[in-house]
């Protein structure tokens, strides 16, 4: 009998993300949720297993993570990240981003850089100088929300989109940086640029008081005004012809500059964010299909 003919599979398959790690990259209601959901049919699978990834190194930089075990885990995150560069993905998040169509043209070294960002966290590196955190929240999240989007598809206007991610990635750092610097300040951790805390006058005693004085009120406000700034360039800075394409971006930061002011999401604002990602979704295919 004749040898049968050899098909030749032009994409690897794609299998679905173990529910568990979907669960912790999407948790119901969040931006981060709203921003999958309502995002281009072809940025779906890259988002999740870029939020999947965010989400395994966000718990390890977590105040209430034990240390020693963060380490561990992170080192051995930053020895996996190298194995998917090099195609050896071990992990199944890795290896889920691995088989996404684009993956074999793509850099994932920004994500090795992600995770070493991450371990300075861990580990209490303080920002020296507050003009270091933009390229610090840049390698921590703003690389890898980019990498998503080259993983979706061909990107027009690279310098937009960076500018894009960048601005996101500041303001969800000053924003997480804002709602829990008192645990932080308890882990032993500055939470903020050691040159403005110095030069605010707010002291180790300030960030861990249960009340906050008014040196820091002032302090956090401008902070709070400088993240409300980074959310509204992220969601000008995209060209109309971008925009459809990009919306997961403009929703994470139109949600992100509503939710800047909350301590905590209440249930009851659930309803509001979703409307909220719903109309900036559809306001973006608007502007898609007029450019």
């Amino acid at each position: 009998m004749p040898a049968p003919i050899p098909t030749r599979r032009t994409r690897p398959i794609l299998k679905p993300l173990d529910a568990i790690y979907q669960a912790r990259a999407l948790p119901p209601g969040t931006a981060r949720y709203w921003s999958w959901f309502f995002a281009a049919a072809e940025s779906r699978a890259p988002l999740l297993g870029i939020f999947a990834l965010g989400a395994e190194w966000q718990a390890l930089m977590d105040p209430a993570t034990e240390v020693s075990a963060a380490r561990l885990k992170l080192n051995w995150w930053r020895e996996e990240m190298e194995r998917l560069i090099a195609g050896r993905a071990l992990h199944p998040i890795s290896a889920y981003l691995a088989a996404l169509p684009r993956a074999v043209s793509i850099d994932f070294a920004p994500l090795l850089t992600a995770v070493g960002a991450a371990a300075e966290h861990l580990y209490g590196v303080p920002l020296e100088r507050g003009a270091d955190l933009e390229p610090q929240s840049d390698a921590l999240w703003g690389h890898p929300l980019a990498l998503a989007s080259r993983l979706a598809g061909e990107i027009p206007d690279e310098t937009a989109l960076r500018r894009c991610t960048g601005a996101i990635a500041a303001a969800e750092v000053l924003s997480r940086a804002i709602r829990d610097y008192r645990r932080e300040a308890h882990a032993g951790r500055v939470p903020f640029a050691v040159d403005e805390l110095l030069a605010a006058g707010v002291d180790n005693d300030d960030l861990a008081a249960a009340v906050p004085p008014p040196r820091l009120l002032d302090y956090l406000g401008r902070l709070h005004a400088r993240a409300a700034g980074y959310f509204d360039t992220a969601a000008q800075v995209l060209p109309r012809e971008q925009r459809a394409r990009q919306r997961h971006l403009l929703v994470l930061a139109a949600l992100g500059r509503r939710q800047l002011s909350e301590e905590r999401p209440l249930a009851r604002h659930r309803l509001k964010d979703m409307l909220l990602a719903w109309t900036t979704a559809r306001r973006a295919n608007r502007d898609g299909a007029a450019a």
